[in-house]
């Protein structure tokens, strides 16, 4: 029994990372991938480096790329399961961020901070055995 609820557990915590993962990159973070290339190899403007500027973060054009990076590539390393805890801690930095400036503007803060829930769940649980961090180690 305790093999069929680890199995359970461990499917439960694949789809949570996928679904999460793959939104994060379908949803969000392609579109602020490409605009942050457009913005560093060919000096395009981008809207939401004003966003992070309004928000007082220094040099706001690193950390607007920051962003872009941490919602694309992160969210394709948690989807995998790759380097898990330390991608879930940046991602969990990124919709901090993302949930106050929602929740201080009065914008919807829903999918931000569930964004936030799933990061800090893989900062503080293993991301299971159906991720590339365990199936590189050996784990079962």
């Amino acid at each position: 029994m305790a093999d069929v609820r680890g199995a359970t557990t461990d499917v439960g915590l694949l789809l949570v990372r996928l679904s999460a993962g793959l939104m994060l990159f379908g949803f969000h973070g392609w579109e602020k991938l490409v605009a942050a290339f457009g913005y560093v190899f060919q000096g395009q403007e981008w809207r939401f480096v004003n966003g992070v500027a309004s928000l007082g973060f220094p040099v706001p054009g690193f950390f607007a790329v920051c962003a872009a990076l941490d919602e694309s590539v992160c969210a394709l390393l948690l989807a995998a399961g790759l380097f898990t805890r330390y991608v879930a801690a940046v991602v969990a930095f990124n919709f901090i961020v993302a949930t106050y400036r929602h929740v201080s503007t009065d914008m919807r803060f829903e999918l931000a901070g569930l964004y936030l829930v799933v990061a800090l769940l893989f900062v503080f649980a293993p991301p299971g055995r159906f991720a590339l961090d365990s199936l590189l180690r050996g784990r079962k």
